[in-house]
């Protein structure tokens, strides 16, 4: 479950245009969601609190295995719609296996003159976290340089293992750091340039995407592309047009790739990628099913309403997703000799696989880990909320396997993920809501280890309000 402050964080990238997607370190974010989700170490409470907004504060508490805190604040130049944990979406809380939308290029932000002047500033987001008893201290600051431009800066002070690395017997490098990166996307490519003060490391991130971008909103070929839905999907064709073959998977390429030089350590490092992810995208967000504008014509439904559906002999059904969402994805480390392959599908609606194998060329040693993702809905007979307080009874069918519906987002109770890998690792996880409150509950084991079995086993309770 993403902590406050990394909601938002991304409910920030959001309101200002960013796609954090297009980064080359999120390039298997996808398959992570499934096989690499993190579980709750002991006992966790967070309490957080949106008085409006441009400002948010979040409180944090460890019960076991020891008792520690932390106090953070959030500051943004711009207005965020910050949800309450009764009321927000569940989905936008965890990670998860989802097809990201095609990229884009970054809308500029509109001008504001005020007497013949511009007036408006750049957007910027400040944020810090104060930890008890150990005194450590992050902070984060991220603002657009321009509609293509953001720069990043982070820092982590922590005095107490500075003085323990100040000894002669030290035996790591000191935590305090402090980071800075600049990120240019232009949707097609997409270049991250950072640097650590503590290693004197220098990185360049690349990643390219093939084939069509997204239209921009308001652009003709956006417009075509939505009198076309509005009209059944059906599109003249062309006299000297051949008819598309079936079968197969149709999607779009990526490739990125990511080198490195440290001057304090004198090394360097290098990697490479590639990323297949099907076509058009099949989870796209719900507000894309609803019409922008009812026709003096037609009856006014409800979203939620079962009449909202379109059945599957009407013409838009065929523009839904005919095959199943699916991301695959290669890295390749040619000093470390590391080789990974990940698979990643949604073979039903409520339920994701994930397969990866990782392989070293140099030692032959070898991983294989599969996860699923598995989400919970209520009965079909059981009434669901849509959070204005009118109450609606869930449809009993849908027009398609993968696509989510207006109604899906407040039917969703809870999320189940599971992995386990031929290194004898196995995690299990839940994760739900239960009335105001947001519960994470997991357990994570080594059955190769017969004195410690059980390697973490946690609770989390999370609760946060705005207004």
């Amino acid at each position: 479950m993403h902590p406050f402050a990394t909601y938002v964080l991304r409910s920030y990238y959001k309101a200002t245009g960013w796609n954090e997607d297009n980064l080359y370190a999120n390039f298997t974010r996808s398959s992570n969601a499934v096989l690499d989700f993190a579980v709750p170490r002991g006992l966790h409470f967070s309490i957080s609190k949106s008085p409006n907004t441009l400002f948010q504060t979040t409180y944090s508490m460890n019960a076991l295995p020891s008792l520690n805190g932390s106090v953070g604040y959030i500051f943004t130049s711009c207005d965020l719609d910050i949800k309450s944990s009764k009321n927000v979406r569940f989905k936008e809380l965890v990670d998860r296996f989802k097809v990201y939308d095609q990229p884009r290029r970054p809308i500029p932000k509109d001008m504001e003159f005020l007497a013949g002047e511009r007036v408006d500033s750049r957007d910027y987001l400040l944020y810090g976290r104060v930890y008890v008893p150990t005194g450590r201290l992050d902070a984060l600051y991220s603002t657009r340089l321009s509609s293509t431009l953001q720069a990043l800066v982070a820092a982590i002070s922590d005095p107490r293992a500075d003085r323990k690395q100040s000894q002669p017997t030290r035996a790591a490098s000191s935590p305090s750091n402090i980071m800075l990166s600049l990120q240019h996307d232009t949707g097609r490519w997409c270049t991250e340039y950072t640097y650590s003060a503590e290693d004197s490391m220098l990185g360049v991130r690349m990643l390219h995407n093939f084939g069509k971008l997204a239209a921009q909103p308001g652009s003709a070929e956006e417009s075509e592309r939505s009198a076309t839905s509005r009209g059944g999907g059906m599109k003249m064709k062309r006299i000297d047009e051949e008819d598309a073959m079936e079968g197969g998977l149709k999607g779009r390429f990526s490739a990125g790739a990511e080198i490195y030089f440290s001057a304090k350590e004198r090394s360097a490092g290098v990697s490479t990628g590639i990323r297949f992810t099907t076509l058009p995208d099949a989870t796209p967000p719900s507000s894309s099913f609803q019409s922008s504008s009812p026709s003096p014509e037609s009856p006014t439904t409800h979203p939620l309403s079962s009449s909202s559906y379109p059945s599957p002999s009407s013409p838009s059904s065929s523009s839904f997703v005919p095959q199943p969402p699916t991301t695959i994805t290669a890295l390749f480390n040619p000093m470390m000799g590391h080789i990974s392959g990940a698979y990643t599908a949604q073979v039903s609606r409520d339920l994701a696989l994930s397969s990866r194998f990782d392989f070293n060329i140099y030692s032959y040693d070898s991983e294989w880990t599969m996860g699923l993702e598995w989400w919970l809905r209520p009965s079909l007979a059981k009434p669901i909320s849509d959070g204005a307080g009118d109450t609606f009874a869930v449809p009993s069918s849908s027009s398609s396997l993968f696509a989510e519906t207006p109604t899906l987002p407040y039917g969703v109770t809870g999320v189940v993920k599971a992995r386990a890998s031929t290194s004898n690792d196995i995690a299990l996880l839940w994760e739900g809501r239960l009335r105001n409150v947001l519960i994470g509950l997991g357990v994570a084991s080594n059955l190769s280890s017969g004195a410690k079995p059980i390697k973490s086993f946690g609770l989390e309770l999370s609760y946060f309000s705005s207004g």
